[in-house]
Parts: C-alpha cells; sequence; structure tokens
C-alpha cells in the first residue's frame, strides 16, 4: 500500500505553495476589480436560522444558547439570504468572499467547507453579473500567469469568447428532448418529459418528479459537454428549477437564472433575483415540502429575508465557487492543492 503524506507535511505544502499563491494574487485583483467597479466588500455571518431553502442542499446544524435559550442555528450554504437583507438596509453594490458550508458534499471538485465569492448589484441588468463573470475568469488566469484554463487533460484558452445557450437549447443539441413542450402556465408535465426521456435511453425510477427526471438529464447528456470549446452561460432555467429567480419577461416559463461552465466544470450560478415576498414564501415551502418528502427533514423559513424583499430594489446577483475557479486558472491538479487547509476528513 502506498502511504500519501498529509497536506501539511513539508514536501507536499512545498508542491501545494506555488497554487496558493496564486489564489492569493487572484483574490487581490478580484478585489481591486469590485472595488474599480464601485462594489463594497462585506462580511456576512455563517450562523444562521436557515441555511438556505433548496431541495438538495444539505446544511450543518449546531445547537446555541442565545440570549438565555436554546435554539437550533445552521452554517450558512450560501450568503445570499443575509446579502439580500443588505440590499434592502441600501447597500447598491456589494461582494463578499464567504467560508460556506455544505454536507453530504462527496464529487471531485466539492467539498464540505469552501469559499463561495458572492456579488449584488441593485437596480442593475441581470446580464452585468454575467459580464462580471466574464471578466473575472478571465481576470484569473492573467493574474495566475496563464493563458490557458486546465482540467484533468483537457485545456482551453482563457481569452476565447463566451458563448450563450439557453437550457432548452442545450437539452435539444445534446439530449434531443423539448423542454420546453414539457412546461406550460399550470405546471409541469412529468409524464411527457418521462416518455421523451425513455425514448433517449435516460433511466429513470417510477417515483422521480418531473425535477427529478431534468435533473438526471442535465447530469448525464448536457453537462458533460459544457464548456469545452469556450466558457458557456447556460441561461433560462425552467422557471420549476429557480426558486429564487423571477421568472424572464419574454417567457414566464423559464427565469432569469444562469450558470456559466469551463471544461465542464460549474463555476456560477447567478440570477436575477426574485423580490416578491409571496411568491419566495411559496417557492420555499414547496421545496421544503420536497425536501421532506425526499429526505425527511426540512430547514425553517427566515422570516427577516421575506420582510426585507419588501424593501429590497431589483437587483441580480451571482455565488462564484472561488476554489474551483482558483483550480482551472492555475491548472492545479486538485482542488485541495488551491486550499490553503483542506477540511477535515477530506481525503488529501
Amino acid at each position: 500500500m502506498v502511504t500519501v503524506s498529509p497536506w501539511w507535511s513539508p514536501e507536499r505544502h512545498a508542491d501545494r505553495r506555488p497554487f496558493l499563491l496564486a489564489r492569493n494574487r487572484i483574490k487581490a485583483g478580484f478585489r481591486r476589480y469590485f472595488e474599480t467597479h464601485g462594489f463594497t466588500e462585506v462580511e456576512c455571518a455563517a450562523l444562521q436560522v436557515s441555511p438556505g431553502n433548496e431541495t438538495h442542499l444539505h446544511a450543518f446544524a449546531t445547537d446555541a444558547t442565545v440570549n438565555g435559550s436554546d435554539q437550533r442555528l445552521y452554517l450558512h450554504t450560501s450568503p445570499e439570504f443575509a446579502s439580500k437583507k443588505l440590499l434592502a438596509a441600501g447597500e447598491q453594490k456589494i461582494f463578499d468572499f464567504a467560508r460556506v458550508f455544505r454536507n453530504r458534499e462527496h464529487a471531485a471538485v466539492n467539498v464540505a467547507e469552501f469559499t463561495m465569492l458572492e456579488w449584488y448589484r441593485a437596480n442593475a441588468e441581470y446580464n452585468a453579473i454575467i459580464g462580471d463573470c466574464i471578466n473575472l475568469i478571465r481576470l484569473a488566469a492573467e493574474t495566475a500567469g496563464q493563458s490557458t484554463f486546465r482540467h484533468r487533460d483537457k485545456a482551453l484558452r482563457s481569452t476565447t469568447q463566451a458563448r450563450r445557450m439557453t437550457v432548452a437549447e442545450a437539452f435539444d443539441t445534446y439530449a434531443r428532448i423539448d423542454l420546453l413542450a414539457t412546461i406550460d402556465a399550470d405546471g409541469t408535465d412529468r409524464a411527457y418529459l418521462a416518455m421523451q426521456a425513455q425514448a433517449q435511453g435516460i433511466r429513470f425510477e417510477p417515483t422521480d418528479t418531473w425535477s427529478d427526471i431534468f435533473s438526471r438529464i442535465l447530469v448525464e447528456r448536457v453537462e458533460p459537454h459544457l464548456g469545452f470549446d469556450a466558457p458557456l452561460v447556460l441561461d433560462e432555467y425552467p422557471a420549476a428549477e429557480a426558486a429564487l429567480a423571477r421568472k424572464c419577461p419574454h417567457d414566464p416559463r423559464v427565469a432569469e437564472r444562469f450558470e456559466l461552465y469551463v471544461l465542464g466544470v460549474e463555476l456560477a450560478n447567478g440570477f436575477g433575483e426574485l423580490t416578491d415576498p409571496v411568491e419566495q414564501r411559496a417557492r420555499f415551502e414547496h421545496e421544503m415540502n420536497e425536501k421532506q418528502r425526499i429526505y425527511g427533514e426540512r430547514y425553517p423559513i427566515d422570516e427577516e429575508l421575506l420582510a426585507a424583499l419588501e424593501l429590497m430594489p431589483p437587483s441580480s446577483g451571482v455565488a462564484l465557487g472561488f476554489d474551483r475557479l482558483v483550480m482551472l486558472a492555475t491548472g492545479a491538479p486538485h482542488i485541495e492543492h488551491v486550499m490553503w487547509t483542506p477540511p477535515a476528513g477530506r481525503a488529501t
């Protein structure tokens, strides 16, 4: 059996250190970008009454004693809820290099604790944050002294012009599935999506919902093709898959949600933010009902967030996996190479 030295052994650290110093340079470069564009850096508290209300996100809980009473709190999965309260308070452009925590993360580029760069623009077009994303990924490679993004055995020139594709176009191109035909004003048509998936040889369980089948198609047939010839903005997610995004004015079946892919790796997830508290509550309750059905648990709804939405201006925001981007921009072989101290329990 081959014994691998721990990450803190001098020889392992010497191999990792150039990537870590590049990480610091990239972070400093990003801060300059945001300051140049009029942003204010904020630091959102990690302990929250709700960690987020998306079905498949899992949080770490702690029992705290607050003002003499016991209370269940959670480590946030994103600084989103706190950031939106700052927008309601009057902040216009904010960013946060947040430490965030997600349980049940096991994939090669997923870790339980990581750095999420999240930023918001009040009273700004949805396309403005997409532009920020493209600018920042190019800046990351440039600051790292690289002309290419690298992941496994693939490479992509960092100056390649980004492409944009709707989710419906991607489903048609890579899975031969007419996604929009399974959505109407009354909701989603599980039977029709299942029929199309079955015709394309995509396996699913009889108990799978429309959302489950959608996710299977996305993961198995669509994502493996994204971002290899150019950074790809995958845009206009079905409204049913965008619980925090406002619906597109030109087609209410889809929402102002995008994800950015480079070399098959999802780097960012952004929204034209939903600010209707009534609709947001309904979406949260739906998500938590699904979480209860699938996982047997649910998280509380942050009532202060819903109250803050009454004051929050029209805004757009995005979350970017900073460690993932640094890994691609530096060509590091593993995500642990760009984390100063990988999370406990992670095989390093």
